[in-house]
């Protein structure tokens, strides 16, 4: 596993929850951004990469999206809830 060089940014609220999400579920960058796709959201691996880093905005496509593929709502994603 390779750890973040850069520190957190501050362009988004659920970079954090959906990478522990996402590695808590056993699943790799790679596998997310394949269901991402199959869900008409483009996204390339640094893409993801800066989205979970906090390095970059989300669309709310990609946040319903991403709530879908990880089963968890929106509000969980966005810190309101503590899970779906």
């Amino acid at each position: 596993m390779r750890l973040r060089k850069q520190s957190l940014g501050s362009r988004n609220l659920i970079g954090v929850r959906v990478e522990e999400t996402r590695k808590k579920k056993g699943m790799k960058q790679k596998e997310l951004l394949a269901q991402l796709q199959v869900r008409g959201v483009d996204m390339n691996a640094s893409g993801l990469s800066k989205l979970e880093g906090q390095i970059r905005y989300v669309t709310d496509v990609e946040l319903v999206a991403l709530a879908d593929i990880l089963e968890v709502s929106v509000n969980y994603l966005l810190g309101r809830d503590e899970k779906k």
